[in-house]
């Protein structure tokens, strides 16, 4: 069996600190949904939920529970001072905040094959020079599948394979497509979007609704997405079957050393009767939209090794000026983030996670 992965260095260590002011907010929510107070009749909490999600495939001790293949990326956002109208958030008025983030491909094998997996995602920290962080965890898909974590919890029960195929049960698909219609929009989707070739000409969207505060106390809803420089390439059939089983990083390799790679931080403002606690409803187009500054990404880390190891990317980690919705989705995500985080860290601390400093790692 293999040694834990090594302690942070102090450098490292400055990342993940957390001030109580800083999570109050977060845990708080994170609190009240794992108690089963925001679950319903049924009490779902964040245990359970995470339970589910495990079942779906064989153990991977020490590695996150979702988007376990990833890698660890640096960089710094720069300001363009657009959105210092709507947020008093200190990151939109700082010309530049040092980035420490995380690229992954969805799926909970740590040694998936990337050009197997539908789904890119992007995890970011920006810490401003006041100490505040801002988090955020974005993927590839525009809305999500479903309306409430009830529905999430349905549809993971749904997808969880039969030992007979390793294939999901049809019978129990259709009862959930039944129950939760709002996730047909989700698979016509994934049946019908080209899947990108790269981490670097990918859109990541937070799908989730957050509230910005301005100065003099004003709210505006939003919704962010990370809008590439690079034209998007999608990824051929041909690809998909002969693709290394790690083409996605080598891809960023390649890319980072030609070059930073860049996106812009893209705030869609909400209109009136938008359904901005309904992750599964996505907003009209004519939406008006503010380029708050470019993310530029530099140099990528192996995740076993990288500064990103150690850190849970909770959305609802907010700073002043930045305040998450009522969204019972954004809740139950900073819940269950919480829940694998401290199973992560458990195996890890009592040997259990022997391939943890392989290529995946913990978070």
């Amino acid at each position: 069996m293999s040694a834990p992965p090594p302690s942070p260095t102090p450098a490292r260590r400055g990342w993940p600190l957390l001030g109580i002011g800083v999570i109050a907010a977060a845990l708080a929510a994170a609190f009240a949904w794992t108690a089963g107070w925001l679950g319903g009749a049924t009490r779902l909490t964040a245990p359970a939920m995470t339970d589910a999600i495990e079942a779906n495939g064989p153990p991977h001790p020490g590695f996150r529970r979702a988007h376990a293949k990833g890698v660890c990326v640096t960089g710094v956002f720069r300001s363009s001072g657009q959105a210092a109208a709507l947020s008093s958030a200190r990151v939109f008025r700082q010309a530049e905040t040092p980035v420490l983030g995380r690229l992954s491909i969805g799926g909970g094998d740590p040694h998936g094959a990337d050009a197997q997996a539908r789904v890119r995602s992007m995890a970011l920290l920006l810490r401003t020079d006041d100490g505040q962080q801002w988090r955020m965890a974005m993927n590839s898909f525009p809305f999500f599948v479903v309306a409430t974590p009830e529905g999430f919890h349905a549809q993971t029960l749904a997808s969880r394979p039969d030992p007979a195929t390793g294939k999901p049960d049809p019978a129990r698909m259709a009862a959930f497509l039944e129950r939760h219609p709002e996730a047909r929009r989700f698979q016509s989707w994934a049946r019908s979007a080209p899947w990108s070739d790269s981490w670097g000409n990918t859109q990541y969207n937070g799908i989730n609704t957050f509230n910005l505060v301005a100065e003099d106390g004003r709210e505006r809803a939003v919704r962010w997405s990370m809008r590439p420089h690079l034209p998007f390439a999608p990824l051929s059939p041909r690809q998909r079957e002969q693709a290394d089983a790690d083409f996605l990083a080598g891809d960023l390799a390649r890319r980072l050393a030609q070059g930073p790679l860049r996106w812009d931080l893209v705030l869609t403002l909400a209109a009136p009767g938008d359904p901005v606690d309904d992750p599964s409803q996505p907003w009209p187009a004519s939406r008006p939209r503010v380029v708050a500054g470019t993310l530029s990404l530099t140099a990528a880390q192996p995740q076993a090794s990288g500064a990103c190891r150690d850190i849970n990317y909770d959305p609802l980690i907010l700073p002043t000026g930045i305040r998450g919705s009522d969204d019972p989705i954004l809740a139950a995500r900073s819940a269950v983030y919480s829940q694998s985080f401290n199973r992560r860290e458990r195996e890890i601390s009592r040997g259990q996670a022997p391939d943890a400093t392989a290529d995946g790692g913990v978070r």
